[in-house]
Parts: structure tokens; sequence; C-alpha cells
């Protein structure tokens, strides 16, 4: 009975007051630190106009020359800070990511489905990534190689006779195959097709204004989703069915159980297929088609390319076999074209996370619920990084760049769990591209377009014909 009257009347005052200087401490902290220097813009649009009116890189690299690698404004009708340094993204998603979550507008995440991983962080994240990933070890992918193999050939076949293609969008179709191939393993022909169709129309409405207005393209991506939902129930209902327990991604979906036993639902597994099957195509679609645009532009690099691409061909040619793990690994230029084209073309230019508490970083706040934007761009492109940073120079990858100053996959716990994958789509597209066939773009316009990945214009019309080898002649007109 003392005792507690001793903590009534002494101890749990005492602490009462230790934990008003805590909080009051901790308050004159935050009070200390200031907003970081930047425009606000007008209200509730904010600067939004200014960043769509221009190349949005243009826009960041302005901002960053002003005000320097940490810098506020108001976007998309957020609140922002962008960060332009390696050290300030090491600290957003590596060291301090508890204190940042992943976020995207609700319009995108309505289509994609909130249950999609990289809407998530936790518990719930790190077992669905679990999956992914190992859908996509070395020992997946080495499997899946002949069949990438394969449908690089029928893409490229498609392409011949000198007609005028959009490379972009023939890009897209082969890495849906590919993100097809990944997700189901060898999905029924009528599947593919009707879930193509409806993604095509997801994907127009991605990008659109959000308003569900008849005959919009956001209504009509809406309605396409759910078609999405009710073609994988369909599969996922025959694929119980036959009890099958393939090791795609569906099948580790479906067979996946946690501490206490439960399963994914229906809506879980859906989300995060479309997930995957949306992060799986623009991205590397765009990545491509930069990398046609870049040897073209480069013939004496493309030469290089080829000889290296030709020893291989002769090697399998005389034995008869496809592209092996080893080669493909053994690629030494050709895999610094791919890391160069990354590093330019810096397809994703940045990435949003939310503060999820006031957070002080370098003395400046950054106050909770406001977005934060690591600039991949801004810091791939910067000079005391990358010497000449504006020109394609593939040779500067025979140094590894310094840590966190390249991130073409992201970084952290929400990195692209399918970056090997990608790679091993752009190396096999290539060999069998400069072996094989000879090409011109069509035009001479050199500009980008966003949407809303960087892509050349119009896609990068081009012209394609299939050619006899000859060693020493070059792939491109």
């Amino acid at each position: 009975m003392i005792g507690k009257l001793v903590f009534c009347f002494f101890l749990f005052p005492c602490f009462v007051f230790i934990l008003h200087v805590f909080l009051r401490d901790r308050r004159k902290t935050h009070a200390k630190a200031k907003l970081p220097p930047g425009s606000m813009g007008w209200p509730y649009i904010g600067e939004t106009l200014q960043l769509y009116s221009q190349n949005p890189n243009i826009f960041f690299a302005s901002k960053q020359k002003r005000y320097g690698e940490i810098f506020k404004t108001h976007i998309l009708g957020c609140p922002c800070v962008m960060l332009a340094g390696p050290e300030a993204a090491r600290f957003v998603l590596g060291t301090q990511a508890h204190l940042f979550k992943p976020t995207y507008p609700r319009s995108k995440e309505r289509l994609i489905g909130p249950s999609a991983l990289f809407f998530h962080q936790g518990e719930y994240h790190t077992r669905v990534r679990k999956l992914v990933r190992a859908s996509l070890f070395p020992e997946a992918i080495g499997k899946m190689a002949p069949h990438v193999e394969s449908l690089a050939l029928s893409v490229l076949d498609s392409w011949n006779f000198g007609r005028v293609i959009n490379t972009f969008h023939e890009m897209k179709k082969f890495s849906f195959e590919v993100g097809v191939l990944a997700i189901f393993g060898n999905l029924e022909g009528h599947y593919r097709e009707q879930l193509r169709k409806d993604y095509c129309i997801m994907d127009r409405g991605y990008n659109s204004y959000p308003t569900n207005i008849p005959g919009t393209s956001y209504r009509k991506a809406v309605f396409a989703r759910r078609r999405m939902s009710k073609i994988l129930t369909d599969i996922i209902s025959e694929r119980k069915e036959k009890r099958l327990l393939d090791k795609d991604l569906l099948g580790l979906l479906l067979n996946s159980q946690d501490e206490c036993g439960d399963v994914l639902n229906l809506e879980q597994i859906s989300d995060n297929i479309i997930g995957v099957l949306f992060a799986a195509q623009d991205t590397t679609a765009s990545v491509m088609t930069w990398i046609l645009k870049y040897l073209h532009d480069n013939p004496k690099l493309l030469e290089a390319v080829k000889a290296e691409q030709e020893a291989i061909r002769r090697s399998n040619q005389e034995e008869s076999k496809s592209l092996s793990q080893a080669q493909i690994r053994q690629m030494p230029l050709t895999n610094k074209v791919v890391l160069e084209t990354l590093r330019m073309a810096s397809i994703i230019s940045f990435t949003f996370r939310e503060a999820m508490a006031d957070v002080e970083y370098k003395g400046y706040l950054i106050p909770k619920g406001w977005k934060v934007m690591p600039l991949f761009r801004n810091i791939h492109h910067n000079p005391d990084y990358f010497i000449d940073p504006e020109k394609f120079d593939p040779s500067r990858f025979e140094v590894a760049p310094k840590h966190n100053t390249f991130m073409p996959f992201g970084s952290g716990i929400h990195s692209c769990p399918g970056n090997e994958l990608a790679k091993l789509e752009m190396l096999v597209l290539i060999h069998h591209l400069v072996t094989k066939f000879r090409w011109e773009v069509v035009g001479s316009e050199n500009g980008i377009q966003y949407g809303p990945f960087p892509v050349p214009s119009n896609g990068l019309p081009a012209r394609f014909w299939k050619e006899s080898p000859i060693p020493g002649q070059c792939g491109c007109a």
C-alpha cells in the first residue's frame, strides 16, 4: 500500500514531467527545422502546369540548379519534397524506409488493385515479394530462357519486309508475352488474347484524367479491369480444379500459406498478377526501344555489338543450339549498352513515397503526409557521378558506379524484383536483332514523349529487313 502511494505521489509525477520534457524537446527540434527551399506555385494546382508544359526532366533539373538537391514543390494536388542526391535516396528508400510508405494516386491504385504488393509495406508486402522473387530465381529464369528466345524470334519475324512499325508498341507486345509467361507459364491462347485485349484498354486509361463520364478512357479502363478480374477468376478456378502445382507466379500465389495457415484470397492474387503484368510491360519496352535508338545513332558501337553477338551465333550455329544462360552472361559489351541505356533513358525518373510522421533530414522538415520523391534521373545525369552525362558511353560501366548513384530498378525493399528477367529479355532480343536484321529509323525527329515513361517521339517508327548473316556487315541502315 505504501509503495503505491509513493508511486502516485512521487514517481508518477516524475514520469509525467520527464515525458513532457521529452515531447517538448522533440517539438523544439522539429520547430528548429524548416521546410526546404522551393516554390509551391498556384493554390491547389501548384506547379503541375509548369511540370507538364515542358520536359519534366528540365523542370526538375532547373529546380535543382536553383534550390539544390532538396527542394519543395506542389504537383498533382500534393505538396512534395524532391530529393536529387544519392544520400537522400538512400535515406528514404533504405536506412529510414520505415518512415515512408509507398503511395500512388487513388485512380491508379483502383485500376491495378489495392492489394498489389507495391502499394504495401510490412508483413504482407514481405510475404508477396518473396513469392514474386521465388518465381524469378535464377533457376526459374533459366527454364524460361528458351521460351523468351522463341517469343523474341516470333516478334522479330513479324517486323520483316520493310513495313513501318511503331517500335515501342511492338516492344510492348513482346514484354506482355514475357510477362504472361512468367506469371502463368503456358497459358491457353483464348485466355491470353482476352487478357491482352482488356489490358490494352486499361493501359490506355491508366494515365488519363480519372473521371467516370461514359466514353472516357478512364471509365473504359475501369470496366476493362473488371473483365480482367473475371478472366483471372476463370483461370484460377481451372488451375484449382486440375490441382496443378506449377512453380510459375500464379502457382506460388495459389499455394502460399503464412505461419497461421492462411492463404491469399482471390482479390489479393488477382491484384498482384495485374500489378506484375503492369510492371513487366511498359518499363522494359521503353528501355528496349531506347536501345534500338542508341544503337542506330552510334554505328561504330553497333558494329562492335554485332561482332560480339556474331561470335555467339556462329558457335551456336555449328552446334545447332539456342542461347544458353552462360552465353547470355558472357555479353560484356552488350550488357554495358543495356546499363548505359538504363542510365541515359532513366525510365523510372522518380518514385513516390509519403512521410508517415514529421521527418527531419539535413536540417529540413518533411511534414507528415507530404509526398517524397527521390529523383533517379537527376542522380543518373549528375556530372559529379557520371562524366559528360548527356553522352551515350557504355564504357563508363567498365568501372562500377558509386554506391546509390545508379538505381534503374529502384532501391531498398521496394526495388524491382524482376530486374534479372528484364535484362534477359533485352539481351536475347538484341542478340537476334543485330545478327539477323538490319533496320532504319523513319523520320529525323529526336524528341521525347512521356506516357508516362519516356520513349523516342512517336514510338520510334522504323523499318526492318531480315538478312542473311554476313560477317562484318552492320545491322543498321
